[in-house]
Formats: C-alpha cells, structure tokens, sequence
C-alpha cells in the first residue's frame, strides 16, 4: 500500500490479497511512511492497540471496583505472556482485540453498568458512548471481518439472557451507534467489492465461513486446545489465573447468582472461548480477546481475596514458584533428557522459569500482612522489574545461545552473508509463516520449489535435505555443519548433473538417426 499508493486492494507482490481486511496495513503502512521500512514501524501498531485497550479496561476496572482493582490491573495484564507476544506481533490479533475490548467497555458503559452515586451516567454520556461504541467496533470488522459482531453479539446476548435486561442489551442498536459503525466499516467493504469481484466469495466465504466450519486451513487442533493457550498466555500469573478461575467457578455454582457486571465479564470471556473451541480451525491468537476481561476479573479477585483468603493465595504463589524454579533446575542440569539438539533452548527455557519463578515468589510475599505500604510496593515494583529485564535481554541471550535461528530476519541475513543469488533461491516445505517473513526481509517473492523448480539454484528447506527434492541435478547442503539450536535448516545447492544431461542428448541423437 506505501509502495503504491493503493489504500483500498491489499496486495502482496502485486496480487490482491483477501485474506484480512485492511486496517493493520493501513497501520502498518502509515507507519512506514513516518518512521521508515523497519520491524519496530511494522509492529507499532500492534503496540498502540494494546496500550489503547489496557488504558481502556483500566478505567472499566475503576468505575466498576475502584482504584486498587485499576492499578492491579495495570500490573498484570501487560506483563502477561499473551501481551507481551501479541503486541510485539505484525500480526491482525492484537488490533482485532484491542479494538474490540474498547467497545465492549463502551458496551458496559451503555448498559450503566459504570455508573455510581458519586458519577451518574449523564445524556451526554450515553450518546459519546454509543458513537463510540458503533466506531471501535467498526474498526474490529475493519482489523479482522465479521468476527468482532459475532463475538460482540454473542457476549451481549447471554448477558441479556442471564441477567434478564433485554431492553439495556437492546440500546446498542441505537441510531447512532449503527451509523457510527456504518460510516466506520462499510466504505472499504463497499470500495473493495467494487473493485474485486472475487472479494466475497475469496474473504467472507473462503476465510471466514470455511476457515471456521472446515479444516480446510490444516489448523486442527482438540477442543480443550485453548484451555493450554489461556495458560501459557497468563504466564507468569498462571498460578493466579488458575486460583481465581476455580474459586469464581466453585462461588457461582454455589450461589447460583452474580452481579451483572460479572455477568458482563464472564459472558464478553466464556463466549469467545466457546465460540473459537468449536472452530474446526483454531490458531492460539482466535482467544486473545478473552484475556482483557478474565485479567480484569483476576484483578478483582486479587484485591478482595487480601482480607479472605489471603493465606491460601499466597501457599498457592509460593508452591508454583517452587514449581518453576524445580523444574528449570532440571532442565538447566540435565535432569530432564533431552535431544542434543535442544540443549541450549533448555538452558534459555530454565533461566525464564527461574525468572517467572523469581517474580511469582515477590508477589506471594507483596501480600503478607505485616508488610509496610512502602515494602509492599517495593516488592511489586521489583516482580515487574525482573520481568522488564527478561523481555529486555531476551534478544542478546536468544544469540548468546545461537537461538536466533528461529527468526526468519536470522535466515535472511544467513542467505546474504553466504552470498546466495536471491532470483535462484526456491524453499520447499518450510513453515507457511516462515516463507512470508523470508518474503518480507529479502523484499521479493521466494518461490516454492514443488511449483517453480530451478535446474542451478539453492533451495532452503526445513529438515528436508536432497533426498527429498527428488531431482535429477546434483545437489548438497552447504549448511550441513552448521549449529542450529532450535531447529534443523538446510540450504540445499542444486546444480546440473552433466552425467544425466550427456545421457539425454545422446538419446536425443540416436532419435535423430
């Protein structure tokens, strides 16, 4: 879109390219425009949606249970794993989620779930809050199609359902809100279709209502899958996470009521679960939207469980800290066996469990009851210092360890470095994520070997080696003595095979006669 001048047709090497809509690239590009063709420009934003929607629930949370809830907030969910990755991610996940989280905290503040005796929702107020509603939401058909109504819609009506406020569900379909929304998201679908005929059928049809009934996108995973996501995405307050899922499960099921804004919080939450696990394609990013309202759930949880059940919290804290620092014990020495291959990626996987271990443990004591004010913030100060300095040096011990292979921006330097002839290079069998990052850095198309082969060239291939080209040329790895830590590429150099073409002419020859 820079490069062209085109903001309406997303392309990719001069072919339309349907598979999201625009609102990352138009990002992305915007981006390039001010601050040059870099990764930090690509991933920018990524990084302002996630800082829009923390700052976004962080208010909810204030409104709906007061300022240590807020600041609470404010401490776990940008240290989360599934943050932290997302948000540094080029990726259509995080401005998906960021702007549907900004509207459903316009939803709440709709149904008057913010208000209180001290600040009344005024006209003003609900009218602002419908506009913007209709606007954030439009920018999440905007970053990723019809999904966000789905999840929205979804999450509304159990909420209705559950807390018998159909009218206050109903508001949404305000006039205002449905013009905001229209004059927000339609204009490109209407441009776009206009000028694509293959439009439809190639993204509503191909990439959304078959991406999500069918496994057509080889995306197969089992229905439990995102139960593991939720857990590897609440690191390193997964402990915490687990605790406060359980004692909210155990408390509904026993009262058989809650408020209504819990009521919001667990329908936003449990119908993007639900929705995503019946998928027949699920990627760990489909459940990113759900992490904004369960942190802001956990948030609450934390600070009410203080006075109940604050022993329990912190065993539990302590005990997984233990856990962690056991278990990065063993892979550290050896204790658990491994391929020689994953060495070094089980000493960088050991210093983060010590790591996560370390900051688990300081928030486990932040809530000792004899502790200052100013010894309890220290503690918590110092939990998110050790997390900022493993995100920070986390690229200089990835090369400490040559664990830099696992990013394409190290194969693109590789290949130049060995001086590889960009136009003969073909990959073959590499993982679909990897071919477009390789795309990106080298700033050409690489073809694929199985549809485009090359007679004299090089082909990288992820543990396939040439044997498994199935050609007649010669061919050798020329990077058979390379150290790879976390992986097993090949950069296979495929040359003519005089032998076989000295067979051919002559058989070409005896024909002749």
């Amino acid at each position: 879109m820079m490069e062209t001048g085109d903001w309406v047709t997303p392309r990719l090497y001069g072919r339309p390219w349907f598979e999201k809509p625009p609102l990352l690239y138009w990002g992305a590009a915007l981006s390039f425009k001010l601050f040059g063709v870099s990764e930090a420009a690509a991933r920018l934003p990524s990084a302002i949606c996630a800082l829009l929607a923390t700052l976004a629930l962080a208010w909810l949370a204030l409104r709906l249970y007061g300022a240590e809830t807020a600041r609470w907030l404010l401490l776990l969910l940008p240290t989360t794993a599934g943050m932290i990755g997302f948000s540094h991610a080029a990726a259509t996940d995080m401005p998906f989620s960021g702007m549907l989280t900004i509207a459903m905290v316009c939803a709440a503040v709709v149904f008057g779930l913010t208000r209180n005796e001290n600040t009344p929702i005024l006209p003003r107020t609900l009218w602002l809050a419908l506009v913007l509603f209709g606007f954030f939401l439009g920018l999440a058909v905007l970053a990723k199609g019809p999904a966000a109504i789905v999840l929205c819609g979804g999450a509304v009506f159990f909420w209705a359902l559950f807390t018998k406020r159909w009218r206050d569900a109903l508001r949404l379909l305000h006039p205002a809100s449905i013009a905001s929304f229209c004059l927000t998201a339609l204009p490109w679908y209407i441009l776009c279709a206009q000028r694509n005929p293959d439009f439809f059928r190639v993204f509503i049809i191909e990439h959304n209502v078959k991406r999500y009934l069918t496994p057509e996108f080889q995306h197969i995973q089992p229905f439990w899958f995102y139960g593991s996501v939720l857990l590897v995405a609440f690191l390193p307050w997964t402990a915490l996470f687990l605790w406060s899922a359980v004692h909210g499960a155990i408390h509904l099921w026993r009262t058989r009521c809650a408020k209504e804004h819990t009521w919001f919080l667990v329908c936003w939450a449990g119908f993007c679960v639900i929705f995503f696990s019946i998928s027949q394609s699920k990627l760990p990013g489909y459940v990113l939207p759900a992490i904004a309202p369960l942190t802001l759930s956990l948030s609450h949880f934390i600070w009410s469980s203080r006075y109940t059940a604050k022993g329990a919290l912190i065993a539990g804290l302590v005990v997984t800290a233990t856990g962690l620092g056991t278990t990065g014990v063993l892979l550290s020495h050896s204790f658990i066996h491994l391929a020689p291959k994953y060495d070094s990626l089980s000493q960088f996987v050991a210093l983060v469990l010590y790591t996560i271990g370390l900051s688990t443990f300081l928030l486990g004591l932040s809530f000792l009851s004899r502790l200052s004010s100013p010894a309890r913030n220290a503690l918590l100060a110092s939990c998110v210092a050790v997390l900022l300095v493993l995100v920070g040096s986390a690229k200089i011990l990835l090369t400490r360890w040559n664990l830099d292979s696992i990013s394409t921006d190290w194969l693109a330097d590789a290949l130049r470095q060995d001086s590889v002839s960009l136009h003969q290079l073909r990959v073959f069998r590499i993982p679909r994520s990897f071919h477009y990052g390789l795309n990106f850095y080298l700033h050409r198309e690489i073809p694929d070997w199985e549809t485009d082969r090359v007679a004299d060239g090089y082909v990288l291939s992820d543990g396939s080696y040439c044997d498994r080209l199935a050609t007649e040329q010669e061919c050798h790895d020329l990077w058979g003595m390379r150290d790879f830590s976390s992986g097993s590429w090949a950069l296979l150099r495929v040359t003519p095979d005089l032998s076989v073409q000295r067979s051919r002419s002559g058989e070409h020859v005896q024909k002749k006669e």
